[in-house]
């Protein structure tokens, strides 16, 4: 039994040993491998600015190549028959290839890469203003082989560059009129830029009619004498001049007698139409003359001036310059108002607005008065709208039936305004019912059966009176009678507002409405 065990032990050791023995004989080819030898490496650079280089190894005996790029990168290890990229900035490279064989012998090569850029080319600049902001503009810039820009906008002293990225626009703001030189440099991969400037005109562009309205728009006043004007809110938003701001002239205690403001256009006066002005002005004094002087915007002496006197206190009135009689071959592009010309300031305070050119000096007659026709075209009817009604005078669209007159006032509902949307007629006469308390009407509507509210106020619009009726026609001229009897108790109602559709909480729908001949019967 003993010696059974010794042989199979002794067995067991002689196949140990002989498989050992196999073992070594397969693996005696690789200390046969030669050394790396015949190292190359193609290299390819891209001409597209993006310094991309790519290399192709090759070599005897290799199992795997080593690439070191000579900048800041890791090194890669890639097998035969493979390509690897590497992305360089602009400049000189040495590249060391290492070729490994299995046995883990090396052999090294290198090579010098220069990387190098096209300077940019062809470079074109777009500025375009910004729609209704005359100071704004929109930049945008191409050049072949950049990869970017930086813009100099020429407004500030030591500016310091805006990036401009390809295929995108930015935007700018001057605070300033005046001419600026915009600079754009473009960038390559390297060194190398090209530049180009463009003159941006930043022009004034406050023009006639001026309404102290617009947000995008530097209204300056050049004042003198004296005189100091802002721009404010409206401090008395009635009567002839409901808008919402409006220019505040103050005539300080012992101003000179000429103290006023210039204010200086973008471009001359075109008088080919109209040769009168009109202004909206608010004067703490009846009888105070208001000089309206224009001025060519580089010769003093070049000048013409118009006065007007005021005839009220304490609330607004239009008063009209007629230049008909002037030398309008000039160029005029300065508007200088005086405010109580003639006499020494005394901390009084004035307020103007709506600067326009007129079709004339103001009706002799009475105004606008009842009835109302729209048909006098020397008159200004002055038609309100508010609450999201658009309102005007125009020919009249449908011309028959009861109302056959050339002109009628137009309401339009406009969608989404608000239910009390309307328009108003401000009468520069109170209404007189000595003789009636009945207005008439002609309405032209698109729909039957709906309300029209007529409203009579004061100038101040505290006290007024309000009736409602239907209409009773679609598309057809009918006239709509109002019976104010016993409710007007005075003779202060200057205005007649009219409201279409009068149904709360119901929005406008786009309709448009007419109105004719408002009439006391």
């Amino acid at each position: 039994m003993k010696n059974t065990k010794f042989i199979y032990v002794f067995l067991l050791i002689t196949a140990l040993f002989a498989s050992c023995e196999e073992d070594d004989r397969d693996t005696t080819y690789v200390n046969d491998i030669a050394v790396p030898a015949n190292l190359e490496v193609q290299v390819t650079l891209t001409q597209d600015n993006t310094g991309i280089v790519t290399f192709t190894p090759s070599g005897d005996s290799v199992a795997t190549f080593t690439l070191e790029f000579g900048d800041t990168s890791e090194p890669v290890e890639i097998v035969p028959g493979q390509s690897t990229s590497h992305a360089y900035e602009e400049g000189n490279y040495t590249v060391t290839v290492t070729g490994t064989n299995l046995n883990g012998e090396s052999t090294s090569v290198t090579r010098e890469v220069m990387v190098s850029f096209f300077p940019p080319e062809n470079l074109e600049i777009s500025v375009t203003p910004v729609s209704g902001d005359a100071f704004s503009i929109d930049v945008s810039a191409t050049a072949d082989f950049a990869v970017g820009f930086e813009v100099y906008f020429g407004d500030v002293v030591d500016e310091l560059p805006t990036p401009l990225m390809l295929a995108e626009t930015i935007s700018h703001t001057y605070t300033e009129v005046g001419t600026y030189q915009l600079r754009v440099v473009a960038l390559a991969g390297g060194a190398a830029t090209i530049e180009d400037t463009v003159d941006v005109v930043i022009e004034n562009p406050l023009l006639l009619p001026i309404d102290f309205e617009s947000t995008s728009i530097e209204y300056a006043f050049i004042d003198f004498g004296g005189a100091i004007t802002t721009l404010i809110a409206n401090p008395d938003a009635t009567g002839e001049n409901t808008s919402d701001n409006v220019a505040q002239f103050f005539k300080e205690t012992d101003a000179e007698v000429f103290a006023g403001t210039v204010i200086e256009l973008g471009a001359p006066i075109d008088f080919t139409d109209l040769q009168s002005f009109s202004i909206n002005s608010w004067s703490p004094l009846a009888g105070a003359t208001v000089k309206l002087k224009l001025e060519n915007g580089t010769d003093p002496n070049i000048s013409a001036e118009i006065d007007a006197t005021t005839t009220v206190a304490n609330e607004w009135e239009t008063l009209f310059f007629d230049f008909s009689g002037a030398d309008l071959t000039q160029e005029y592009s300065k508007v200088i108002i005086f405010f109580d010309f003639g006499n020494v300031g005394n901390g009084d305070t004035f307020y103007f607005d709506n600067i326009e050119l007129s079709d004339g000096v103001p009706n002799t007659g009475d105004g606008v008065t009842l009835p109302v026709d729209f048909e006098d075209m020397n008159l200004n009817y002055n038609l309100e709208g508010f609450g999201g009604c658009e309102a005007a005078v125009e020919a009249n669209p449908v011309a028959g039936g009861i109302n056959t007159s050339a002109t009628v006032g137009r309401a339009l509902k406009a969608d989404a305004s608000m239910w009390w949307a309307g328009t108003v007629v401000n009468l520069d006469t109170p209404i007189n019912f000595s003789t009636s308390e009945i207005i008439t009407v002609k309405t032209y509507s698109p729909k039957a059966g709906i309300p029209v509210l007529l409203k009579l106020e004061s100038p101040d619009g505290n006290t007024f009176v309000e009736l409602a009726v239907n209409t009773t026609l679609v598309n057809e001229w009918e006239e709509l009678t109002w019976d104010f009897s016993g409710m007007t108790d005075n003779d202060l109602y200057t205005k007649a507002v009219i409201f279409f559709e009068f149904v709360t909480d119901l929005p406008g729908d786009g309709s448009t409405y007419y109105f004719d001949d408002i009439t006391l019967n």
